[in-house]
C-alpha cells in the first residue's frame, strides 16, 4: 500500500476493522493538523479493553492506541496544542 493523504489522515499502512471512523471523528477536531496511523501487531493473550485510547504525548502531539481484542495499531495524532487535543479527546471518547 502506497503513502496517499484522505483529509487530516496520511495512510502509508492498512488500517485494523473499526479504526476508519475512529480516525474520521479525530479528524474532524479542531485541534487536529494529521494523523498517522502506524503499523499493526498482534496482541498478547488477545483479550482485554477495545477502542482508541491515549497513551503518551510526543514532540509533535499524542501516541494513540487502537485496540481491537486480536490487535493493536498505534496511531500518532499531529497537533499544535496537546491541552486541547486531549480535552477534545475526552469529550469525544466519552
Amino acid at each position: 500500500m502506497g503513502k496517499y493523504r484522505k483529509n487530516k489522515i496520511k495512510l502509508q499502512h492498512h488500517l485494523l476493522e473499526g479504526l476508519e471512523d475512529y480516525l474520521k471523528s479525530l479528524s474532524q477536531l479542531s485541534s487536529v493538523k494529521a494523523i498517522i496511523p502506524g503499523v499493526i501487531a498482534r496482541q498478547q493473550g488477545g483479550r482485554g479493553s477495545k477502542g482508541l485510547f491515549l497513551r503518551y504525548r510526543t514532540q509533535t502531539g499524542y501516541k494513540l492506541l487502537y485496540k481491537n481484542g486480536t490487535s493493536v495499531q498505534e496511531v500518532f495524532v499531529v497537533c499544535e496544542n496537546p491541552e486541547e487535543f486531549e480535552r477534545e479527546f475526552k469529550e469525544l471518547m466519552g
